[in-house]
């Protein structure tokens, strides 16, 4: 199962300065006004690695990070550890925090069932992760995964060792307050690596980052860099998350129906009442409407014409039996999912936009906000929205233990994971010079 390894975190010094000016949200939701606004605060923000522009973007980056690793801005632990990260939020009405750990986990082929993912990927997004490691030869930002402790034998041993002040803390621009200690004990690091021998890891977010990874190790062996099983390119830099941490929160991740030319509102609602109750609802209805309808497949479509609708999947069979025929030789916790079922019965069988479609996203784009997909059916160009509970995260285990991906963008895990706090060298910085 999981090999699992302290290991000695690439960091900020204290020449780098005050480090919550260094450090940012991950580079693929950060716009181009914030990533020039973390730079004018600070020079040294990560962004600059983890983000880089310009018309050679990835030489840059390691150009800079040769410069940062020379000028001693940034530089590796002198000791291996474990780095307890805890995050303090506000979500669904309620403060939350979430705990785990920073570790070194070794490479495995998702055939290997060890690591399993959740989500299907996007190329563009692999090749750019790509250039950029080929480049630096670091990860900057961890993969965050999960796994069972229903002995909870991890998680109390963690909490025991991260149990005073910690080393760093201060809260970051989104009020998310961010934590993080140093477990270096010997009986300590040995003891949690013993632990993770028999599990397997579910992956949350970063599957793009894990897959990226998993080519550059092929890379470094064919290239005679990599010669042992040691060698830490073998390894990729994950957060691990006690799947039962009463802090888990996934949000749901809306669609918006664009740029269909054929589009008929009408015709299109007439439709989905083959499978779905029908009935109009106020806009201040909507999140209510969704909570109420969260183990019975509900949906809100917001037409382009102002109106909201309540879509409840009838439990006639006719439409689970539709939704099977459609996704053959997938599993039940595959098919069951409320995002298979708006792509299946609705994005796919009635409004026509197949899956290629979809990956694509030529007529599909996404949004976490549901008052963001409810002014954009004002747009002439925006057909429709639909608005969508979060995926559970059993449903996460339940499809990765099948072998099975959902569609992309099935889940937001909240919050996300801050960037620049703790860095994963995978080889030595000489080997770019």
């Amino acid at each position: 199962m999981a090999t699992v390894k302290a290991f000695p975190a690439l960091r900020f010094t204290d020449k780098a300065g005050d480090i919550s000016k260094n450090v940012c949200p991950p580079y693929d939701i950060i716009s181009e006004e914030e990533r020039l606004g973390f730079i004018a605060e600070s020079s040294d923000n990560i962004i600059r690695l983890e983000k880089p522009v310009g018309t050679d973007a990835y030489a840059a980056a390691k150009k800079l990070y040769l410069e940062w690793r020379k000028d001693n801005i940034v530089d590796t632990d002198k000791t291996s550890g474990f780095y307890v990260y805890e995050e303090e939020f506000t979500a669904l009405g309620e403060t939350k925090k979430i705990r785990g750990i920073f570790a070194r986990v070794k490479l495995c082929e998702f055939s290997e069932g060890v690591i399993l993912p959740h989500e299907e990927t996007l190329s563009k997004a692999k090749e750019d992760r790509f250039n950029l490691m080929c480049s630096t030869y670091c990860n900057f930002s961890p993969i965050y995964s999960m796994y069972t402790d229903a002995d909870r034998k991890i998680t109390s041993r963690v909490f025991a060792a991260s149990s005073g002040k910690p080393d760093i803390e201060f809260t970051a621009k989104d009020g998310v307050v961010q934590r993080l200690w140093k477990i270096e004990n010997k009986d300590d690091t040995e003891y949690i690596e013993k632990a993770f021998s028999d599990k397997q890891l579910f992956i949350a977010d970063g599957h793009h980052r894990y897959e990226t990874a998993l080519r550059f190790k092929k890379k470094l062996a064919a290239d005679g860099v990599i010669k042992d099983e040691e060698h830490s390119a073998n390894y990729c830099m994950m957060m691990l998350i006690d799947m039962e941490n009463d802090g888990l929160v996934v949000f749901p991740t809306h669609r918006i129906v664009k740029g269909l030319s054929d589009f008929d509102e009408k015709k299109a609602v007439s439709d989905i009442g083959e499978y779905f109750d029908v009935r109009k609802i106020s806009e201040a209805e909507i999140e209510k409407t969704l909570s109420d309808g969260s183990d019975k497949k509900t949906f809100v479509m917001c037409a382009n014409g102002g109106e909201f609708l309540a879509l409840t999947m009838r439990d006639d069979g006719k439409a689970s039996e539709k939704v099977k025929s459609m996704n053959p030789g997938k599993s039940g916790s595959y098919t069951e999912l409320d995002v298979t079922v708006l792509h299946s019965l609705v994005l796919e069988n009635i409004l026509g936009i197949d899956k290629e479609n979809m990956a694509k996203q030529i007529n599909l784009a996404y949004t976490r906000d549901i008052s963001e997909a409810v002014a954009s059916v004002r747009d002439e160009n925006v057909n429709c929205a639909f608005l969508i509970n979060p995926t559970k995260v059993h449903e996460i285990k339940d499809v990765a233990l099948a072998g099975e991906k959902m569609p992309q963008k099935s889940t937001y895990f909240y919050p996300k994971l801050i960037t620049g706090l703790v860095m994963n060298e995978l080889c030595e910085p000489s080997i770019l010079e």
